[in-house]
C-alpha cells in the first residue's frame, strides 16, 4: 500500500511506478509485510472480547485485496495500455483508495451474511493509518508513488526536484492516527470514525492527486484516482448519513 528525488531535468524523468504491491526491494517488501501485520495485531488487540471479529476482519481484509488491484486496473489500464511495462504493472499494482472501498464494502458484506449490527468502524480508523503508514515508507524506498516535478509546477522547495508526495501522505496518516486515537473514548461521533476517515482521505486525495505524478485524462488535469477519490467521499458521507438516521442523532453509536 505507499517518492522523492529525481534526476537533475525533469524533461529526462522517466513516469515514476504510481502503486507498487509489494515493492521490489527486500527492506520494502519487509515494511509493507509488517504494516499488514502489525495492522492484524493491532486489530486482534482491540476487538479480542468479541470473537465474531475476527471474521468481520477477515471480510475486509479479502475485499480490501481485491479493491486494491480492482481499483488500479480501472485507473491505469486505459490510460497505459502500450507501454512496455504494462503486464508488470497490471501484476504487480495496487491503490490505497481501491483498497478502502474494497475493505468497507467486505466488512459490510460479512456483518450482514453474519447479522452484526454493532458498529465496527471506529476501531479500523485506528488501525488503518498504522498499515499505510509503514507501506508508504515502503513507497519511499522503493522510490514509487512520486510528486510531480517542481520545475513543471514553477515552484522551488530547497534541493528537492519533486513534490514530496508520499511524505505529505504520511504526515496525513499521522494526523488521522492522532485524531482518531483522541476520539477513541469520546461519545461524540463515536460509531462515525471510519465514515469521517474515508471522508477525510477521499479529499485530502482529490486535492493531493494535483501534485501526485499519475496519469491524467488527455487534455484534462483530472485523474482516474480523483474520481476513485471522489467515490470515497461520497461512499463516506452516505455512511454517515445513513448511520446518524439509523441511531436518530448525528451522534450514531
Amino acid at each position: 500500500m505507499h517518492w522523492m528525488i529525481a534526476a537533475d531535468r525533469s524533461a529526462e524523468l522517466p513516469t515514476p511506478p504510481t502503486h507498487v504491491v509489494f515493492p521490489t526491494t527486500p527492506a520494502a517488501s519487509v515494511l509493507v509485510a509488517l504494516g499488514m501485520a502489525l495492522g492484524l495485531w493491532l486489530w486482534s488487540r482491540a476487538t479480542r472480547r468479541d470473537p465474531d471479529m475476527i471474521w468481520i476482519a477477515l471480510g475486509g481484509l479479502v475485499g480490501a485485496l481485491i479493491g486494491a488491484k480492482v481499483g488500479f486496473w480501472l485507473c491505469e489500464a486505459p490510460l497505459g495500455w502500450g507501454r512496455p511495462d504494462w503486464w508488470i504493472r497490471m501484476l504487480t499494482g495496487k491503490t490505497i483508495l481501491g483498497a478502502l472501498l474494497g475493505g468497507w464494502v467486505g466488512v459490510e458484506w460479512s456483518k450482514r451474511w453474519m447479522d452484526y449490527r454493532r458498529p465496527t468502524g471506529d476501531q479500523f480508523a485506528r488501525v488503518i493509518p498504522v498499515g499505510i503508514l509503514l507501506g508508504r515508507f515502503g513507497c519511499l524506498m522503493h522510490g514509487c508513488c512520486q510528486g510531480r516535478p517542481l520545475e513543471e509546477l514553477g515552484w522551488s522547495l530547497g534541493p528537492l526536484q519533486r513534490w514530496p508526495a508520499v511524505g505529505i501522505e504520511m504526515l496525513f496518516q499521522l494526523f488521522a492516527l492522532a485524531a482518531f486515537w483522541l476520539l477513541r473514548n469520546q461519545p461524540r461521533l463515536a460509531g462515525q470514525h471510519f465514515h469521517l476517515y474515508l471522508i477525510a482521505y477521499g479529499t485530502f486525495r482529490l486535492v493531493h492527486e494535483t501534485l501526485r505524478a499519475t496519469p491524467r485524462y488527455p487534455g484534462t488535469p483530472i485523474t482516474p484516482y480523483m474520481l476513485l477519490a471522489g467515490v470515497c467521499v461520497v461512499a463516506g458521507v452516505t455512511g454517515f448519513v445513513r448511520r446518524a438516521r439509523a441511531q436518530g442523532s448525528p451522534r450514531a453509536s
